[in-house]
């Protein structure tokens, strides 16, 4: 797409919308624009008019919550993320999850008792849930605020444009994609929370994609030359149960591709049990077994105790039907998010339209195939062959085809920030036990390991130890731009530390600070280079997040793994 540049030339203020009747394209103002409803877009509109801002919401596809909904991957947390480790809110979100479940669902007496339900009892997470649900908590919070008038959320729309004037974003042009409608919004302050970080180029910010070279970053897992178009699969995931009868999908159009698809270092076909071990990088074989009749309260979540994907089918559980009185149920639910279905064929972002949606496709396809297999020629441990009883269940995606609505985006465009956190940063290695580095500015946590998936350049799994670390305000703000902010995965990290910065807790934290940071810019009349800049307004705002229930320093004694 084509940076459009220019004076925005729409009112000056007044009226929610209005006609512009030379260029056809329907005009709005606003405090704040935050584009991408994920999980940072979400938390930047909600901590924005908290703090008083007019806020407007755009997101591409029909749910808000990207990775936890429209993308339908269940939380990916560190293991104290029960009693510390992330901001209120988002603590929040999780208690109006579980609120949800023991409001709506029969649950057993047993599984309503427990603070820390976890209602699919998988082992990825300490609250593994349907995404639709996850929706609803999301909708539930920003419900106020909308029928306040102060936070206007239009989907579905994506970015096609902007305007800018020198290092100031002017207005974002956003496309309806049911009409084809254009929005043009005026902005005092622009927040990307957009999964791949679309504006980007569409703004001529300075990004980065890829591997950065080892001579840039100094980091030790880092390539000697920058392999920009090198980035971490991309995947369309999608949930099943094990119903009786035959519910055998039509037979995928690249399905004979994807049967025979393999790389020099997985070991086996890609549509297979087997595939790399990712901290060891030993080809390992898992488990799938349907159903398996364990006891869902006695699953104990610890991605650092156990990794948990010894049977595929418990791995992502979203919906254990024995944490539920007797007979609502027929069966669990699983979501496969499994790297049988990461697609690293080649980049989906930075190329022509055309090609992009040629590969997302091919993702589609991909995951299409894995279930095909699984249904028909995938071995069962009683040495038969598939499972036609796997059903998708499109009711839980909310699409038609029973694949998620949107494709899971590890990693996208990233930000030429103040400051970059690299691996030796966040490195256990490098670091040592509770070392990771402290930032003057840090302005919230998180923690997870260091974990990359196979990329298009043909690399590996790459997984390194973490210790807990901080975000500094510093990575969330441009080299250049003056009013621009990165509100998710796009801040300032390198291609490895965005494999530890790039989860669920911690997006959600960067979109609150992001929200922040911009609603007290509005109202004291500055720009986000001045208070990272100046240490007493720093200050001011660590005391506001704080205030908040920002977490900005780990507890003493806390190491990773």
């Amino acid at each position: 797409m084509r940076v459009r540049a220019g004076i925005h030339d729409g009112p000056a203020g007044g009226g929610f919308a209005t006609m512009n009747e030379r260029c056809h394209v329907r005009e709005m103002k606003t405090e704040i624009l935050v584009v991408g409803g994920g999980l940072g877009g979400v938390a930047a509109a909600l901590a924005a008019v908290r703090h008083g801002a007019r806020v407007i919401l755009t997101e591409e596809f029909a749910w808000l919550g990207g990775q936890a909904t429209s993308q339908a991957v269940p939380f990916d947390e560190h293991p104290w993320i029960e009693d510390f480790g992330c901001t209120a809110t988002y603590r929040e979100l999780r208690d109006r999850v579980r609120d949800y479940y023991r409001r709506a669902y029969p649950l057993t007496r047993d599984a309503r008792e427990r603070d820390d339900l976890n209602p699919g009892a998988g082992w990825v997470s300490k609250l593994c849930a349907e995404p639709r649900v996850v929706v609803a908590a999301i909708d539930e919070m920003l419900a106020p605020h909308r029928s306040s008038g102060r936070l206007h959320v239009i989907q579905p729309a994506r970015p096609i444009a902007a305007q800018t004037r020198g290092d100031t974003v002017v207005g974002v042009d956003v496309e309806d994609l049911r009409t084809g409608d254009i929005t043009r919004i005026s902005a005092d302050y622009v927040i990307d929370c957009t999964e791949t970080g679309d504006l980007l180029p569409l703004t001529g910010t300075e990004y980065v994609t890829g591997f950065e070279s080892a001579a840039e970053t100094g980091e030790p897992s880092a390539p000697d030359d920058a392999q920009p178009e090198n980035v971490q699969a991309v995947s369309v995931c999608f949930a099943i149960e094990h119903a009786p009868g035959d519910h055998t999908i039509t037979r995928p159009a690249q399905y004979d591709f994807w049967r025979e698809y393999t790389t020099e270092y997985w070991g086996a076909n890609l549509l297979s049990w087997k595939a790399p071990h990712p901290r060891t990088l030993e080809i390992a074989e898992r488990h799938f077994e349907p159903n398996p009749g364990d006891d869902p309260l006695e699953v104990i979540a610890d991605q650092s105790a156990d990794p948990g994907d010894g049977n595929l089918w418990t791995f992502r559980r979203i919906l254990a039907k024995d944490m539920f009185e007797p007979g609502s149920f027929d069966s669990d639910v699983t979501l496969v998010n499994w790297p049988s279905i990461d697609y690293f064929d080649a980049p989906v972002f930075d190329v022509e339209p055309d090609v992009a949606s040629e590969r997302l496709e091919a993702a589609r396809q991909l995951s299409l195939s894995m279930l095909y297999w699984m249904q028909t020629e995938a071995p069962r441990p009683d040495g038969g062959r598939g499972w036609p009883g796997l059903r998708l269940r499109p009711d839980l995606m909310g699409t038609d085809d029973g694949l998620a609505m949107a494709p899971y985006h590890r990693e996208g465009r990233r930000i030429r920030a103040l400051e970059t956190v690299r691996e030796q940063d966040v490195a256990r290695a490098v670091r040592g036990v509770g070392g990771a580095r402290c930032y003057d500015d840090s302005v919230g946590i998180g923690m997870y390991r260091i974990d990359l998936h196979p990329s298009t350049g043909g690399d590996n799994y790459i997984d390194v130890g973490a210790e807990p670390f901080e975000i500094p305000l510093g990575a969330l703000i441009p080299q250049r731009m003056s009013n621009l902010l990165a509100g998710c995965k796009n801040i300032g990290t390198t291609h490895i530390t965005n494999g530890c910065y790039r989860l669920h807790p911690v997006e959600w934290n960067i979109g609150e600070v992001a929200g922040v940071l911009a609603a007290r810019c509005r109202r004291d009349g500055t720009a986000p280079h001045v208070v990272h800049g100046d240490p007493l307004r720093v200050a001011e705002l660590q005391g506001a997040l704080a205030a908040d229930g920002v977490e900005l320093r780990w507890p003493e004694g806390v190491s990773g793994y």
